[in-house]
């Protein structure tokens, strides 16, 4: 994207040229993960996140009628770890790992190429394109993948809403502005009504362009999505965008192109979207919830039952970043879109 100056971007359109220009976008040039990038993924934690995805998609795949063709796809794969692990842990299940294909959907060239590196054992086919599919049933998985697609803001003023710019004119000052818009007019392409009793609203226009692509082919050819990102399920939204520099937060406005710009997702939004689609539904938990309800404490202690004390430590101390509720275990959330014939909740039953 050329950014001429007097420019006045949308924020979405901002965050897309921060994250995504080819030549200086964040996530086009560097690797973003782990102690050296700016933040940590859970299948960076531990391996046995990755695992324990691996056996739900296993139960899950067992819920849609075991089918001998399957796909697994996933969207956004980082460096490539968490689909290591999963095509890892199926070949244990052959019945299950000899039917799957394994996809992954990936923006970044930089980060494709890390994932080519870590998976050149591996028989993994890159989409650009999900609607290209064949028509096996597919898993997707998208793990930290919604909340870094580029988000707009409104906020309620006296006279009606307004939408948030970024003024380029001065790239080594940009600058937040406002300009007034029709929100019916936004509401009618969404086809639902998002204005109503809020005060600011933020939304990632290409997540429901994902949504929309991703639920048209589980309707189609059966499969389901699991997401597991940080957010909340309040019906009232508020504004959570941020950036992140060397795990710090930092400022949105400042060293574009160097830093990660994220916000907090609101399910909410995602379960009324998914309620237009009369034959899908959408199912609920937490992090902490849904990992320990799949096992992950009990497979830790299996896997550290030989171990010495200090990397019996370390794992534990892993686990706990995963599930404690003051760490990732209340942050993230996960959904799972399906269905609504399929009755599977493994992972999320109630307490």
């Amino acid at each position: 994207m050329k950014i001429n100056k007097n420019t006045s971007l949308p924020l979405d359109k901002f965050i897309e040229f921060a994250l995504y220009d080819k030549d200086t976008g964040y996530y086009m040039k560097k690797n973003p993960f782990g102690a050296e990038g700016d933040f940590i993924t859970a299948p960076n934690i531990t391996r046995l996140f990755s695992e324990i995805i691996a056996i739900w998609i296993i139960t899950f795949w067992k819920s849609i009628g075991s089918p001998k063709k399957f796909n697994i796809l996933e969207l956004g794969a980082g460096n490539g770890e968490m689909m290591k692990v999963i095509i890892s842990t199926l070949k244990n299940f052959p019945e299950c790992f000899n039917n799957c294909k394994f996809l992954i959907h990936e923006k970044s060239t930089f980060l494709k190429k890390q994932q080519h590196k870590n998976l050149k054992l591996e028989n993994v086919i890159w989409k650009n394109d999900i609607k290209k599919l064949n028509s096996y049933p597919t898993i997707f998985l998208a793990n930290e993948f919604f909340d870094a697609l580029p988000i707009k803001q409104f906020f309620k003023k006296n006279k009606g809403w307004v939408e948030r710019f970024v003024n380029l004119e001065k790239s080594d000052q940009a600058k937040f502005e406002e300009q007034f818009i029709d929100i019916k007019k936004i509401e009618k392409e969404l086809n639902f009504e998002i204005s109503k009793d809020q005060k600011i609203i933020e939304y990632s226009p290409s997540s429901f362009e994902y949504l929309k692509d991703i639920c048209s082919i589980i309707n189609r050819n059966n499969g389901g999505l699991l997401i597991v990102d940080y957010g909340y399920l309040n019906s009232k939204m508020h504004e959570t965008l941020q950036a992140i520099n060397k795990h710090k937060y930092s400022n949105v406005l400042e060293d574009i192109g160097q830093s990660d710009i994220t916000y907090n997702i609101n399910f909410n939004i995602f379960k009324k979207y998914i309620d237009q689609f009369d034959d899908l539904n959408s199912i609920f938990s937490n992090q902490k919830k849904f990992l320990t309800r799949m096992g992950i404490i009990q497979r830790a202690e299996i896997v550290s039952e030989n171990i010495p004390f200090s990397k019996k430590s370390d794992l534990f101390y892993r686990i706990r970043r995963l599930i404690d509720e003051k760490q990732m275990g209340e942050l993230f959330k996960v959904m799972l879109i399906k269905k609504t014939s399929n009755e599977f909740k493994t992972g999320f039953e109630s307490d």
